[in-house]
């Protein structure tokens, strides 16, 4: 592979780049991060390839209680305008809907744990099939949701959540969930924030997620078939 600059914002220090860090050093890209929660330092877009957008607890209409969120929103929409490769993951997906013009607003549900999510990837996602099965348990952690970007294409879903996963003008992709997480960044997630495993029909205890955090093994290996899939110029996510 020839070598990335590969830029992500990281929201909350317990939200990095999990197994998505793996794939960039076994290929030999470079990693730089804009620290929301530290010191903010944006860089000029013509030094990075890619941007990652990660995930947070904000929710993207709470710019007034985090105004750096909106030089965010209008940074991610200058790298789209320049045609980068963007990726957004949870609050990042929003924050990408967001800054392609869509409504991002609190769910009627929230979910937390381990739940299948459910791939449609015909279309224009049509080159993620060889990327996707037809349904994998993923991590979600998440109790927002938003609403489709105009021209953007829809591929994923779960039950209780229509929107978990689009395409954009074949260089943006959002997930709503979480491939990027390994064993121990799951468990550090709930350490983080166990105050919202209230009971609720979509949300598991501390114990069960735990008990089910090997499933992050199957779902690293979906992150890294995606992120090849990004990278392969031979793809229609070029």
């Amino acid at each position: 592979m020839t070598p990335l600059r590969i830029h992500y914002l990281e929201h909350v220090p317990f939200e990095g780049l999990g197994c998505i860090a793996d794939w960039a050093a076994e290929n030999g890209h470079t990693v730089t991060v804009t620290t929301f929660h530290d010191l903010v330092v944006l860089p000029d877009l013509d030094t990075i390839d890619w941007l990652i957008v990660m995930g947070g607890p904000m929710g993207v209409y709470e710019t007034a209680r985090y105004p750096w969120m909106a030089v965010e929103l209008v940074y991610i929409e200058e790298a789209i305008r320049r045609q980068k490769k963007v990726l957004g993951i949870c609050l990042g997906a929003q924050l990408i809907a967001c800054a392609l013009g869509a409504r991002v607003y609190p769910h009627t549900q929230k979910e937390i744990g381990w739940f299948p999510v459910q791939f449609t990837t015909e279309g224009a996602a049509a080159s993620l099939a060889k990327v996707f099965p037809a349904e994998l348990p993923v991590f979600h952690w998440h109790g927002d949701t938003f609403d489709l970007p105009a021209q953007a294409t829809s591929f994923a879903a779960t039950g209780v959540c229509a929107n978990q996963g689009y395409i954009y003008g074949g260089h943006v992709i959002g997930l709503q969930f979480h491939l990027e997480v390994r064993k121990a960044d799951v468990l550090g997630m709930v350490h983080h924030g166990d105050d919202e495993l209230a009971p609720a029909p979509y949300v598991q205890s501390a114990e069960t997620i735990a008990a089910q955090s090997d499933l992050a093994t199957e779902a690293n290996k979906a992150m890294y078939r995606l992120l090849t899939a990004m990278y392969d110029n031979s793809s229609a996510i070029s």
